[in-house]
Formats: structure tokens, sequence, C-alpha cells
């Protein structure tokens, strides 16, 4: 067996697969549901490649059960912080993963999110069908605008920019927060202006969540950040789940620090933190960011195509790790 996959995935990329190496080849694992620990580490022996998905980790165990010749572990998935990859680089193994394929399905999706917090779309929906709703009132479910009003987008990466250009659509002041403000060509064609944290937080009447999980953005949105948002802000987060304090966020929500939030990602998925789990002004998602037919049909066929290309000695096309192919270079040469 070459090729292991942690998960079924569309037919499309496990033909790519199998017409590349054989049916024999490559071995899928065959429940859907995150593969227990002790079945990943006794399947992904002997073979030269992983395909995982963003919920399952890649350790230096994983890796060593896997044994000296896995050449590849090709994350179906733009974010790799499931994956240790020094531990990687160090076994010169290479690490990829599924960029740009998503930016657009998951920039709509922060908007879906954006929209139905402010307007109270769940809430509604819930209200109806339990057979609440008895007549049209001037004061039933009062949300908040979201033409004309300030944007905030935390991490203004590939993401975060497809998010800002859908502001123009609404007559929205978009102001941004990264590490490195974009060049100002970009920043013109965006109608976007850079501020520190403390500005975005002050002024944003949203602020949509796009950074990378690292240890400086873990619970980069806690107690502090919430008190200093506006009573009527709106929060959304389709980055990762630990970017954001769930229970603080849950506090904020109900004592009225902000007004809504929209959450696609949480802390210890698939759990979410039960206090938020009661907030009504919550809308709560599992993680749907790149959930459309086409879009999760490129990202496995992109994944295919990493692993291909790299069995085939070439280097991957979306290696996060190069470095990694000259140590495994420099280790073939000592033996």
């Amino acid at each position: 067996m070459r090729v292991f996959v942690c998960r079924r995935l569309p037919e499309s990329a496990l033909a790519v697969l199998t017409d590349a190496f054989g049916e024999r080849e490559v071995a899928v694992y065959p429940e859907d549901r995150v593969i227990p620990r002790e079945d990943l580490l006794a399947a992904v022996r002997g073979v030269e490649a992983l395909l995982p998905i963003l919920t399952d980790r890649m350790d230096a165990e994983v890796m060593d059960a896997a044994g000296p010749q896995l050449k590849i572990i090709a994350n179906y998935a733009v974010g790799f912080d499931n994956l240790d990859v020094p531990a990687a680089t160090a076994r010169g193994i290479a690490v990829t993963n599924t960029p740009d394929v998503l930016t657009e399905t998951t920039a709509d999706l922060a908007w879906a999110l954006m929209m139905a917090a402010a307007r109270r779309i769940g809430e509604g929906e819930r209200y109806l069908r339990a057979g609440r709703w008895k007549s049209w009132a001037p004061m039933l479910l009062l949300g908040v605008d979201v033409y004309r009003k300030t944007l905030g987008v935390f991490g203004m990466g590939r993401i975060g920019q497809a998010v800002a250009r859908r502001a123009g659509a609404f007559g929205m002041r978009v102001l941004y927060h990264d590490t490195a403000p974009l060049p100002p060509d970009a920043e013109a064609a965006l109608g976007a202006t850079f501020v520190d944290k403390t500005t975005l937080l002050r002024e944003s009447d949203f602020i949509s969540i796009h950074c990378p999980l690292t240890p400086e953005t873990r619970h980069a949105f806690a107690a502090p950040e919430f008190h200093a948002m506006k009573a009527t802000a709106v929060l959304v987060n389709t980055a990762r789940g630990p970017v954001v304090d769930e229970a603080a966020l849950a506090d904020a929500l109900r004592h009225g620090e902000i007004f809504a939030a929209g959450l696609d990602v949480f802390e210890r998925e698939p759990a979410v933190h039960p206090d938020l789990a009661g907030c009504e002004n919550a809308v709560l998602i599992p993680h749907l960011g790149s959930a459309t037919a086409e879009t999760r049909a490129r990202m496995a066929e992109i994944a295919a195509a990493n692993i291909i290309a790299r069995l085939r000695g070439e280097i991957p096309p979306n290696c996060v790790n190069p470095e990694a192919l000259s140590a495994q270079a420099c280790r073939t040469t000592r033996k």
C-alpha cells in the first residue's frame, strides 16, 4: 500500500489516486468519523503518502509509525495547524495544503454568518418553527443594519481580502488588522484601511476573523476584546476555533457586551462550549466554510495531485516546507 486516506473523499479525487497507483495501493478509512488514534497508527505502517483532513493530528508519533519511506502528508485543508511541520521537515517529509480553491467559498459563508447574526435569522427560524409567531409586530426580533456600517477584518490574507471585496456592495467602510499592511495599491483596490487592533475593536460594527492559528493568535478574542467592542457589534469566525475564547464570548453575548456572533469553527471541535450553545444570539454551524460540492471536490483533487507529484519524485505544487525535500536528499546521501 502506497497511500492511506484518512476519510472518504469525493470520488473524483480517489479515482485520480487509483488511476495513478492502482486500487490495491490506495486504502481509505471506511467510516465517516475521525479515525481512532490506535487505528491510525496501525494503518499508516509502510505507506509513502498520507492524506489526512484537518481533524487528524499528524505528529511525530504518526510519522515514525509510518516509517522512513513516508514522503508526503497532503493535508485536505488550507490550514495545517493539525500537522507538526517541524517534525515532518526533520524527517524529510513534504507537507502540502489546498490553498486558493476555497477562498471565495469561505468568504461567502462569512457573509452568510454576518448577515444571519445581524438580522437574527437563526432566532427567527426557531421562533417560527416553534409556532410562536402570531402576527407581524413593530418590535419583533429587531436586528442591526449591515449597509453603510464598518467592517473590521482581522487577518487580511486571501480569504480576508475576499470578504473585504464583498463589503463594497454594501457601502461599508473597511478597516483591517494584520501583522503588516498590504501594499498601497491592494489597499486602494479594496478600499481598506490598516489600523491597530485597538482601533479595529473600537470602531468596527462587524469583525470577521481570518487569521491563522498560531501561539500569538490563540484567544486573540477574549474578555478584554469583547469589552472593547461596540455593544451593537457582531463577531464572525470562519478561521480557527481557538482564536476565540468561547467561554468569554458566551459571557459577552449573555451580558450584552456585543450584539451577536456567527461561528463556523470551535475551540474543541466537534464540542461546543455549553454556555455558548445556550446563547440565542449566536449563529452556530458545523465547520461548513468550504462545504460546497465543487470546492470540496477540488480540494481533494489538489491533495491527490500533491501526492502524485511527490511520489513521482517531483516537488509538490503546494508544498509548505520545501526545505524538507533537501533534508530528505541529505539523509539519502548519508545512507
